[in-house]
């Protein structure tokens, strides 16, 4: 019973404490993004993140719309993959990468994940697409 009691106790603290990591001085180190302006706060840091998440997002919508163009040249929903044309841009965003001070392997993790994303909604755009009557 006792055990419970703890748990209920911890698990109430459990906001408080994240608020607090929020606003603690770091532990290490000094403010190195954006030249050192950034960051005072966790709190900080992660408003600036969820600034960029915002903008990947957008991206990532006006990205879709691109995808969706393309199955229009694909002549069934199995022509949608190309492994030549993803090891290409993974080349090609490693290279842009670290020229931008982004660790390669992250930027390829990321795309190859997000290309087949965008590959699965690609082929179910096409389906539905085909099943449009034409205009």
């Amino acid at each position: 019973m006792r055990e419970a009691a703890f748990l209920v106790a911890l698990l109430a603290s459990a906001p408080a404490l994240a608020d607090d990591a929020a606003t603690r001085d770091a532990y290490w180190g000094a403010p190195s993004a954006d030249g050192g302006k950034c960051c005072g706060t966790l709190a900080e840091v992660r408003r600036n993140i969820d600034r960029i998440d915002h903008d990947l997002v957008r991206l990532m919508a006006e990205r879709q719309q691109y995808v969706g163009e393309a199955g229009r040249f694909k002549k069934d929903p199995a022509a949608v993959s190309d492994p030549k044309r993803v090891d290409a841009i993974v080349a090609k965003v490693r290279t842009d990468a670290a020229a931008q001070s982004l660790d390669p392997t992250v930027a390829e993790q990321t795309f190859r994940t997000m290309i087949a994303a965008f590959e699965d909604f690609e082929r179910a755009e096409w389906t539905a697409r085909q099943a449009q009557p034409a205009k």
